[in-house]
Order: structure tokens, then sequence, then C-alpha cells
């Protein structure tokens, strides 16, 4: 019988559950989910909640029934530190964990193993920024439902004040340094935007972008070159044409450091302290992992064999320190596996890059300033079903090899923004790269496969979009035939 734990239940986590009961006899083996809270969310749709065209109930449903009827045990409750090699009382790895229900929270317990997806995602880093705080003030945030319900009921607020005469600024983007997940951020700022004009409201109103990313449409890619009436173009234009149609203007190359309530302080390239006052302010924070610890049998603290320095876990990537120019799709992990302990896995956001995918930029005063490598949505996706199908082969087969490989050099992945809500009245950009990490060695000039590299905007992208909603959320609540729909 093998016992497999898995720690999170967002996209990774949530989608190795899921593979691994379908592949495995649950009369046989043990599957166990810990998460903190028993909620699976849909994030990429916490945009529309943070505008009031959803609820968070449309996004959101309790993974306990669909759990029990799958066979797998779910703890609620939080990861605190790792034992690969187990302790004097207990032989196999364990996880210690808290728990974080009413009935016995902050109780902790043992929870032993014979494989480990760690699949935790980040930690939100918002105290990473001075004064970054949803729900403080006139500071909002849509990385959890619960904020993004927040974050309507503020906009809404200051689109009473706009009616009632009252300028304000609205402020978006990225909230630290080495922020990632530009996207969220750039497809709030156009449904904001949406919003206000729907009103007629847009003259009291100022919408601003502001980013760490070194030009527009970077998206912590390092850009794109896309297709574009017969010519080559790329994301830079690609995102300023849609700024620029709205009208919002744009602060790039900015590395945020402190707000309070109405001032935003941030420092950019050149080493210049700049502010930038606002009324609505809406950025991401920075990323890091949970401060995980890890012992081995003796007790003796083995975090970095586990754990990179920002606390993400270490992978089967090539974490060699190395000039940008020497970086190659070959140091991006395949299979996720601890390279110290193979039987853990770190799938999704929980994995520690090896390396940015833009070009690291270091401001005059030595303050890095640049995005940090998107690995939401999609590739974690992929990343979970990866990691599952690999297990099942190494329980059926007894055989440790990893044949199934998702490298973010390899995989493509499709990300579609949307810029308002309606049947007629929506917008959306839909964009795909392939691959994620470019290839200059395969495609030299473009970094990417040209053909498949795109970016379109439209009403049919807008439509995609709603219809992604419903069909990942039927995915994700093991509705009939669910695996029949790509990740």
């Amino acid at each position: 019988m093998a016992n497999i734990v898995v720690l999170g239940a967002g996209i990774a986590g949530h989608t190795a559950a899921a593979y691994l009961q379908k592949g495995l006899n649950k009369k046989e083996h043990k599957i166990t989910v810990i998460s903190p809270t028993p909620t699976y969310q849909w994030i990429p749709s916490n945009i529309w909640v943070g505008v009031g065209k959803m609820t968070p109930e449309e996004i959101k449903f309790d993974l306990r029934p669909l759990y029990k009827k799958w066979g797998i045990e779910f703890i609620q409750a939080k990861a605190q530190s790792f034992y690969p090699e187990g302790d004097e009382h207990i032989n196999t790895g364990f996880v210690e964990v808290e728990y974080n229900n009413e009935e016995n929270k902050g109780e902790k317990i043992k929870v032993a193993y014979d494989y480990l997806i760690n699949a935790t995602g980040p930690k939100l880093n918002f105290e990473a920024t001075e004064g970054l705080i949803p729900g403080n003030g006139n500071i909002a945030s849509v990385c959890t439902f619960g904020h993004a319900s927040h974050a309507w009921e503020l906009l809404q607020s200051k689109l009473d004040k706009m009616k009632n005469g009252e300028k304000q600024i609205f402020v978006i983007g990225t909230g630290h340094p080495t922020a990632t997940c530009q996207g969220a951020a750039f497809e709030y700022i156009l449904n904001v935007d949406f919003e206000i004009k729907k009103r007629g409201l847009e003259k009291q109103a100022q919408v601003i972008w502001i980013t760490n990313e070194y030009e527009l449409g970077d998206f912590g890619m390092g850009g794109a070159f896309i297709p574009k009436g017969g010519f080559i173009s790329n994301t830079k234009l690609f995102a300023e044409s849609y700024f620029v149609e709205r009208n919002i203007t744009w602060i790039k190359r900015a590395g945020v450091k402190k707000l309070d309530d109405h001032t935003i302080y941030y420092e950019n390239l050149d080493g210049e302290y700049l502010e930038q006052p606002y009324d609505f302010a809406m950025l991401i924070p920075g990323f890091a992992g949970h401060g995980f610890k890890a012992y081995d049998k003796t007790g003796k603290d083995i975090s970095d064999k586990l754990f990179a320095p920002n606390g993400l876990m270490k992978v089967d990537a090539d974490y060699t320190p190395k000039p940008f120019e020497e970086w190659t799709i070959k140091d991006w992990p395949e299979t996720y596996q601890n390279p110290s302990y193979h039987n853990i896995f770190a799938p999704g956001i929980a994995f520690a890059p090896p390396h940015s995918i833009s070009k690291p930029m270091t401001s005059k005063n030595g303050t890095p300033i640049f995005a940090s490598a998107p690995r939401t949505g999609m590739p974690s996706g992929i990343m979970g079903k990866v990691t599952a199908d690999n297990i099942i082969n190494w329980i059926k087969t007894g055989n440790a090899t990893m044949i199934h490989k998702a490298s973010m050099g390899r995989m493509g992945a499709a990300c579609i923004v949307s810029a308002g809500y309606g049947m007629r009245k929506g917008t959306a950009a839909t964009m795909t790269v392939s691959p994620v990490v470019p290839d200059w060695e395969k495609f030299p000039q473009w970094g990417r496969d040209i053909k498949t590299t795109m970016g379109e905007p439209g009403l049919a992208g807008h439509w995609l979009k709603w219809l992604m909603h419903y069909m990942f959320l039927y995915k994700a609540k093991g509705l009939p035939f669910w695996w029949m729909i790509p990740e």
C-alpha cells in the first residue's frame, strides 16, 4: 500500500489529487489532501469578483464532499515542518501540520507519507512592502476571493464619489520590486477602467498602471514576439495599445517600497525615489515560500536541502549561478522532484525557479527591479498532472524513472485577459506563448515558435474567457468525463 500526501488544494494540488484518485486503486492505496481551507477557488475569476460581476459563491466550492466521493482523506490544516527521513518514532517521511478547523484549531499532528506533493503555492508576501495591507484604507487586492470581495466594496465607494463630482486616482499594478502576476493586475485595471467608462465617469477618473516591468507586456516572461498584420510585432506594443486606446497612463521600471493612505512611494531603475498619489490601489504583492523547516532523523535542520533561500522548494532545476546570457531552458525542471529526497515533489508556484525569465535589472541604488517568472494557471495544472502521472507509474511498476515531463522551456501556455463584461460589449486579449521560457537554440530569431505564439484582442476572446471559467470549474468539481478537459 502506498500513502500519498498532497499539501495544498489549489490548481496544482487539486489537479494532482484528481489524477491520483483516477489512476490508483483507492482500496490498495491512500491519498490524503491537507489544506488550510476546504475551499477550492478558480483564481482567474477573482478579477470579476473584484468588479462585482461575479460573487465568491460563483467561483468556489467545498472540496470535502468531492474528496469523500473520491475516497480521498481531507485534513484542514497548515503544513509546519518536514521530516523526510522520519524520526526515532516514525520510520517513513512525515509532515507536521497544525489543524486550522474550529474543533481542534492549533493542535499539531504528524502525517506520514510514502510520496509527498508540496503544492502549497506562494506566501502572499504583503508585509515585504511597507503599508501594503489589503483592506487597510484605500488598498485592495484580488489575490483571494475574500480580497476580491473587499476590492469591489472599495471600488463601489470610489464610483459613488465620482458620481458626486469628486475626482479619484486609481493605481493598479505590482506592489513589490520583484513581483510576478502582472497579467492579473493587467486584467484588473482593464476591468476597472471598463466599469468607470460604462458609468460615464471617465472625466472624474485618472487610471494609472505601475509596474516593475522594464517594458509593458513583459509579463515576467521577457515579453514575446507575435505576428500581426503580416508583420512581427511584440507584446510591448500590444500592451501599450490597450492602454493608449483607453487613456490609461503608465509608470514602468518601478519598485514599490511603501504605501500610506494616499501615497505610493517607489524607486525606479534610475535610482530616483518618487511618489504617486492615489485614492484606490490594487498592487500585486511579492511571492515567497511559507517559511517551512525541514529536519533529518536526528532533528538536525536540513531546510537547505529542501528549500531555496526564498523558501520555495528545490526541484530538478539547475540552480548554478550564471550570467543572464548563459541561461537556457535546460536549467528549468521537468519532473518537479526534489534532488535530495526523490519521493518529494513540488509542482506549481511551490517550486523554486532556477532564475527569472525576464532579464534581471538593478537600480543605481542596487535594488533589483524586474518581473519574476510566472507559474500560475495553465502551467500549474500541467505540472500537477505530470507529478501525479509519475507517482502512479512509480507505484504500479516499481520503477522510479520519471517518464512524464513538463518543462516550462517546452510547454506552451495560453492566457486570456478580459477587458469588460457582457455578451456584446466585453472584449479580451487572447495570448499564447510556446514555449513559456524562450528557447533561443531552437528558435534563434524569436525565442519562441512564431506560428503558435500570438496575441489577439476581440469579443470572441471574452466569450472564451467565460467558457474557461465554467469549463475549469466543471473539471475541478470532478463532473462526468472531467479528465477529457485539458489542463
